[in-house]
């Protein structure tokens, strides 16, 4: 069993949240794959956090921000890795930036120009906008003046790993797009960029790494035993009710089950929801619409 989890951890590439979380959690490694991304070499001050979550308030909707990291000028630079088109993105890219927003002015503060300039990196495999570009980047603009800037100190980049307009952009960039969906040594080593080389070697250390090994097992195997159970109990139904039928609500049931049990252990709904989208392969709204369905507040 260990072995083929290791092959598992083996086979991830960059593109998947949890190799990008690990390998991005060296100082290093994020401030070149930031550089990289907005072509400007950008120099972070501290160690960046990973799955860090934010809540203004009990009754909101936490985030979970994949890594946030802060450069030299107090600029904070947070990206995500979406692997799916949940339709939703933009507008959550919104929410993001005012839960953010909010966290960094202490209560009381009067000057609203002590929040921090900020730059959200969304990366994804997919073209959100469908204009075939590797790199949209949207900072406040007037409608009736494009050539006047808003200037409130926030970006939000949206990445597409699949862009078509190869000449605007340079060989490291390009070459770090090929890199990010196929995350290999082989992809490495036909590079000449020392940044990608340098977060390749971070990734070598995190597929050899016993500790990294065993927590991707852990997760791997919370999944395949729920996905399991619930199959398990789908094919029980099935002799009944059709197979079809029977292994859908075998799944549903594996999903109440688990919602159920994260409840008991007081996990919060955001919380719930986070590992509803990660264990069962769920869309947002699916997720949501499960825990409305049997959650208990």
């Amino acid at each position: 069993m260990k072995s083929n989890i290791i092959t598992k951890l083996d086979e991830l590439n960059l593109i998947d949240r949890f190799l990008f979380a690990e390998t991005m959690e060296n100082r290093d490694a994020y401030q070149a794959a930031v550089s990289i991304l907005l072509e400007d070499e950008v120099e972070l001050l501290k160690k960046p956090e990973t799955e860090k979550e934010y809540r203004i308030s009990p009754g909101l909707r936490q985030i979970r921000l994949d890594v946030i990291s802060m450069d030299k000028n107090y600029k904070l630079y947070y990206s995500e890795m979406q692997q799916r088109d949940t339709g939703n993105l933009r507008k959550r890219s919104r929410y993001y930036q005012a839960q953010l927003d909010v966290s960094l002015l202490e209560p009381g503060s009067k000057d609203f120009n002590f929040l921090n300039d900020s730059c959200f990196i969304l990366i994804a495999p997919f073209d959100i906008f469908g204009r075939n570009l590797y790199r949209y980047t949207f900072e406040g603009a007037c409608r009736e003046c494009p050539d006047l800037k808003l200037e409130d100190g926030a970006i939000r980049v949206f990445i597409n790993t699949k862009g078509e307009n190869h000449r605007d952009f340079s060989i490291e960039f390009l070459d770090f797009m090929k890199y990010i969906m196929t995350t290999t040594d082989a992809v490495a080593n036909n590079t000449t960029s020392k940044k990608i080389k340098l977060i390749h070697e971070n990734v070598q250390k995190i597929r050899l790494s016993e500790k990294m090994g065993v927590k991707y097992m852990q997760l791997w195997e919370e999944k395949a035993y729920i996905m399991e159970e619930a199959r398990e109990e789908g094919l029980a139904l099935g002799h009944a009710q059709g197979i079809e039928q029977g292994i859908e609500q075998g799944i549903e049931q594996g999903i109440v089950a688990f919602i159920l049990d994260n409840l008991e252990e007081g996990k919060s709904k955001d919380t719930i929801i986070s590992k509803l989208i990660r264990h069962f392969s769920l869309s947002e709204s699916a997720a949501l619409g499960y825990y409305d369905k049997y959650g208990i507040s």
